[in-house]
């Protein structure tokens, strides 16, 4: 059951979650792991400390999780509070955060790099959000021709059952409907909205 978990969008795993299903729960860990290390990695620690700060990131998570009202604004929440721990750590463990001495401001540089991981979560789970909006066979289709390395078309062919040569037509329609999902057409709405407004 786990394993299906991966296709679960994020509202439904949050849910679970809360509901406390402990599949549920191991695959919110598993998905948001890489944006809490990517965080805590910019603060230095050692791999004792890190362990310890990521605990706390999923034990306050544990203790705010059914008070996110908003589930797709769980990474932004998860950055922020990974941000605050290896403040608050190297802050009771007598250490200071990085200092520029010319300037003696506190290094935000690593701010624009936890904005591209957040705008990658986020597009992972569109792209994921938008699968499943599709027929399985659309979306194995997609899911095959994205591998690394991707399958061969004969291989597609044979485990799909289509001709070979109607695997790039298909492909292009198939590439069209997840266009017309609901979850990519808000999030580029919603792009396209956010650029008109700079």
């Amino acid at each position: 059951m786990a394993s299906d978990m991966a296709d679960w969008e994020l509202p439904e795993l949050v849910k679970a979650s809360i509901d406390r299903d402990e599949d549920a729960w191991n695959e919110l860990v598993r998905r948001f792991a890489g944006l809490v290390g990517f965080v805590i990695r910019h603060y230095r620690l050692s791999p004792s400390d890190t362990q310890d700060v990521s605990q706390l990131v999923w034990l306050r998570l544990v203790e705010h999780l059914g008070q996110i009202r908003e589930p797709a604004a769980l990474p932004g929440w998860l950055a922020t509070t990974t941000r605050h721990e290896c403040e608050r750590y190297l802050r009771v463990n007598g250490r200071s955060v990085a200092v520029d001495p010319m300037t003696m401001k506190e290094d935000r540089s690593a701010e624009p790099e936890i904005d591209e991981m957040l705008l990658a979560v986020e597009r992972r789970q569109v792209l994921l959000d938008g699968l499943g909006q599709l027929a399985p066979q659309q979306r194995e289709l997609l899911v095959m021709l994205a591998a690394d390395p991707p399958y061969a078309y004969s291989e597609i062919s044979q485990i799909l059952g289509i001709p070979i040569g109607s695997i790039g037509p298909t492909r292009s329609r198939v590439l069209a409907k997840l266009r017309d999902t609901d979850a990519v057409r808000a999030y580029l709405e919603a792009d396209r909205s956010a650029q008109m407004g700079r």
